[in-house]
């Protein structure tokens, strides 16, 4: 959530800081504003709306001429989104500038004794508390912002990445993190600071991700110093060369990023099993597993913690898991993981998801586990991210940035890294037939060219969209493995296109949502040859008998659906535990086009985040 980006160097920083926020869009935000210091002057402009609202402003009302900035955009917490409650925010003397991510938790209190000492608050914010308290703790010790800074921040409790400009010394930014994301990029004679490298991979390919409880004092024509917050120490910063290019973060054609990265599956699920699956020599394998596989061959059982589209890819996971290795698995939404208490032992392996690898909460359920001695493994797509640090051992996925904030490909390419560790421990344990372990390979790795056939069903997704694009409300139906992709599809229509959906097994639909079937109601069903087919062709003449109006997903060649189905949509036959990479590939279109139909904006639905770095 919310987005940072900042430089110092030799370039007009105005542009840079300005592309920058249009990188960071996908994050989710409601408003935006820009600090320009121009030599003499800070120039501020900020505003409600989008980034180019605040392009439009700032070419009225400021001067954009300068090497230093910084810009925000802002997901509102403390405060509605408006112009006085967006970043950048001023401190009482009007010398230092601040732009904030996260939560300060305990800002009421510091507010309220900043109050006492005579500081005045124009915004609701948490920010202006926190770069109030910077002033004062600068002013009360006579000391430079950077430890100022170090200082401030022992005082406050919650997450934060922040960039804190001081006009009375205006060579340097003070950089800080903790819980929330900061890249800083480093070039000839200037240096960039954003929440992801997105805004200045076409500068520079070296950066420095900070890790929690680090800042970083940067500084023109000197060496950037990072400290630990804690106890203001000397930390030698690990440099990291980028791999993202600029092709990467661009549109290529598409109307949407959701769109593009929905076409780019069967490149990145091979991606993802390139070098670790080799379907004819018997081989599958992950380094993060084989260098721990007594870890998990000795775990009484797995636990997966995630949110949102990862949960319902650790949904998934469990009947592979338990299917193929034969260990009990659990899985948990993070967000309530970390708040009840849950019994973790040490001859457990917790399994963390997450696309970006800074989600919050999955961030704390992971600090838990570790607390209580579990093995914890993560699966993300950020090289370098939080989850990626703090986990014991781990495997990426290689979706490459996902702009759109509904997940597609981080879905389909967590499946496939979720399946190759379990089919990596079912041949190490012996709980599937050798026959069987080289079939689910060879299946594997056709999934690709299955899944750039499920593709073809975009024209088919797009009449059926202009049929229930009014449609109030939809039910989607699944049964086994397909059932979680009921969740993911109900899901994605629910973010972009804000039609109230639910998933449910088919099963339950007897268990109350039948009471919901009218001849209004469109009702999706994922109904492929494998698996339940005999079940869900019961529970599609059951919805038919209520005049219910039957979307069904089935396999090419199906003829007892389609006698039953208001519209089908056929795709390849695969084997049933790999049916939802391929299954959910018409949801995902369904949901795209309904959404266009409907007007929405589809890469940045309202009220939602990529990147949720807050609870």
């Amino acid at each position: 959530m919310c987005g940072i980006v900042g430089y110092i160097g030799h370039r007009e920083a105005y542009p840079i800081v300005i592309k920058g926020l249009k990188r960071l869009e996908y994050r989710g935000y409601d408003s935006a504003g820009v600090m320009i210091y121009d030599g003499d002057d800070i120039k501020l402009c900020k505003t409600k709306g989008k980034v180019v609202d605040l392009e439009e402003r700032a070419s009225k009302e400021i001067t954009t001429n300068g090497t230093i900035g910084i810009g925000h955009t802002r997901w509102a917490t403390h405060g509605v989104p408006n112009d006085v409650n967006s970043h950048p925010h001023l401190s009482n003397s009007g010398n230092l500038v601040i732009i904030h991510n996260g939560i300060i938790e305990n800002y009421a209190p510091l507010k309220v004794e900043l109050i006492k000492r005579g500081y005045v608050f124009h915004s609701d914010t948490d920010t202006e508390v926190l770069v109030n308290l910077i002033e004062e703790v600068q002013k009360r010790d006579n000391i430079k912002l950077g430890k100022a800074v170090q200082i401030a921040l022992n005082q406050v409790v919650g997450a934060y990445a922040i960039a804190v400009f001081d006009k009375k010394n205006p060579d340097e930014i003070v950089a800080a993190r903790l819980g929330s994301p900061l890249a800083i990029g480093i070039g000839e004679g200037e240096y960039f600071i954003a929440s992801d490298a997105s805004p200045f991979i076409e500068y520079t390919s070296n950066a420095v991700y900070l890790e929690d409880g680090e800042m970083a004092i940067i500084r023109l024509h000197k060496d950037m110093k990072v400290r630990k917050i804690k106890d203001d120490s000397l930390v030698n910063p690990y440099i990291q060369e980028l791999q993202m290019n600029l092709e990467q973060i661009e549109k290529g054609g598409y109307d949407h990023f959701m769109l593009k990265e929905i076409y780019e599956q069967p490149s990145v699920i091979k991606d993802t099993y390139r070098g670790r699956l080799h379907a004819n020599e018997g081989i599958v394998q992950l380094a993060g597993v084989e260098d721990n596989l007594e870890k998990f061959l000795n775990a009484d059982r797995i636990i997966i913690v995630a949110c949102g589209t990862s949960w319902h890819a650790g949904l998934v996971a469990e009947y592979i898991f338990e299917e193929f290795a034969r260990i009990s698995v659990e899985v948990e939404y993070a967000s309530e993981f970390r708040y009840r208490n849950p019994i973790i032992n040490s001859n457990d392996v917790v399994i963390a998801i997450s696309q970006s690898g800074e989600t919050a909460d999955t961030m704390a359920a992971i600090k838990l586990a570790k607390e209580k001695g579990a093995f914890v493994f993560g699966v993300c797509n950020v090289v370098g991210s939080s989850i990626s640090r703090e986990t014991h051992a781990g495997a990426y996925t290689h979706a490459g940035p996902e702009i759109g904030v509904a997940s597609t490909k981080a879905f389909t390419t967590q499946i496939t890294v979720l399946t190759m560790i379990a089919l990596r421990l079912a041949k190490a344990k012996g709980t599937l037939s050798l026959s069987d372990f080289h079939m689910y390979l060879q299946e594997l790795e056709l999934i690709p060219e299955k899944v750039k056939e499920a593709l073809e069903t975009n024209d088919r997704a797009k009449e059926i969209a202009a049929t229930f694009k009014d449609a109030p409300n939809c039910l989607y139906l699944g049964r086994g493995y397909n059932f979680p992709v009921a969740l993911e599809g109900a899901l994605k229509l629910k973010e972009i296109s804000y039609i109230h959906a639910e998933g449910y097994p088919a099963a339950e639909m007897k268990h109350g949502p039948i009471a919901l079937i009218d001849e209004q109601m469109p009702v999706v069903v994922i109904a492929p040859k494998q698996g339940h087919y005999d079940k869900i062709v019961s529970n599609i003449q059951e919805i038919k008998s209520r005049s219910g109006r039957i979307i069904a997903i089935v396999t090419k060649g199906d003829t007892q659906v389609r006698e039953l189905a208001d519209y089908i949509i056929e795709i390849p036959e695969t084997s049933d535990a790999l049916s939802p990479l391929i299954t959910t590939i018409p949801l995902q279109l369904l949901s795209y086009h309904i959404a266009v139909m409907r007007g929405c904006n589809v890469d940045q639905p309202r009220n939602l985040a990529k990147s949720v770095t807050v609870e």
